[in-house]
């Protein structure tokens, strides 16, 4: 809930002494690899085991993870006309994995934070196959793709820490179990000092953000949202359930969208992802607001401590 607070003022130091930031620019990808090892923590051998437990709910919120949201990020940019880099850092935004903050706010909403994890677990985990492919179908025009390239960077800071973490956790579950209330709070402090670093390497630029873009995140995290309810009510899945499928196609791992902008293509493309950072995790906490005061008893009870 305090995120956004801290990532506005992440944003004000950053704009205020950008050099003393910019220097920080190579640790971007180790601390988004530390935020995938800090998710990995919280799995368990039963959240893998969830996934085939609860199919359908899984495969419809991760078909249109990887459908919708990649070719709403495109035609936003289009009919918006956002300039290269701009479309580009949307682009690879909307081909990202859900992002792990959706699990908090699935928890904070009333929703199945159960589903959340385990669509947030396999969609980071495909993610590292889609991710690079769909940026290249969707972005390929704008600028070269190194496909292959992208994908082993992917597995560097995705795929090896969930899986490193999710074995430290099988072998040390008792031991990690008393620091997993930390975990959230080092998670949003990397993910604001990325943001920070974003936001320095971009200072020049900053001013003269336009209403589009803004207007375009705005709208690629909405209409996420307001389709991953509908399709998740057309396909009579229960509210928590639903709730958790709307939440998970709207916030996106913008830290991944990120971290590859820097170091595949130009800074300006990770403007995109910083603010989406923003403005996925604000909207995100007022939809939960709004939907906790209609929490059912069924609902309550089946919550379970957010990763």
């Amino acid at each position: 809930m305090y995120f956004p607070l801290l990532a506005i003022i992440g944003i004000v130091i950053a704009l205020l002494f950008p050099q003393e930031l910019v220097s920080f620019k190579s640790l971007i990808i180790p601390m988004l690899a530390m935020i995938m090892f800090s998710m990995g923590l919280t799995q368990t051998l039963q959240d893998f085991i969830r996934v085939f437990r609860q199919p359908k709910p899984i495969m419809i919120g991760l078909a249109l993870q990887y459908s919708v949201m990649p070719m709403l990020a495109y035609i936003i940019a289009l009919v918006l006309g956002l300039d290269e880099q701009l479309a580009l850092g949307l682009i690879i935004v909307g081909c990202c994995a859900g992002g792990t903050a959706s699990n908090v706010i699935t928890y904070l909403a009333g929703g199945n934070v159960a589903l959340s994890i385990s669509m947030t677990l396999v969609s980071t985990l495909l993610g590292v196959l889609l991710t690079p492919w769909l940026i290249q179908f969707y972005a390929g025009h704008l600028v070269i793709i190194e496909v292959l390239p992208m994908l082993l960077t992917i597995c560097k800071i995705v795929l090896v820490p969930v899986l490193l973490g999710t074995g430290l956790r099988y072998c040390f579950d008792r031991h990690i179990q008393k620091i997993q209330w930390l975990l959230p709070h080092v998670s949003t402090v990397l993910i604001v000092f990325i943001i920070a670093i974003v936001v320095a390497l971009n200072a020049a630029r900053f001013s003269q953000i336009g209403i589009s873009l803004i207007l375009a995140i705005m709208l690629h995290n909405g209409l996420g949202l307001l389709i991953g309810y509908g399709v998740a009510k057309l396909c009579s899945l229960a509210d928590a359930d639903v709730k958790a499928v709307a939440i998970e196609v709207g916030m996106q791992n913008s830290g991944l969208g990120v971290a590859l902008a820097i170091k595949y293509f130009a800074p300006g493309s990770a403007l995109p992802g910083a603010l989406f950072s923003i403005w996925h995790n604000l909207s995100g906490s007022l939809l939960a607001a709004a939907w906790s005061r209609n929490k059912t008893p069924k609902q309550t009870e089946s919550i379970q401590t957010p990763s």
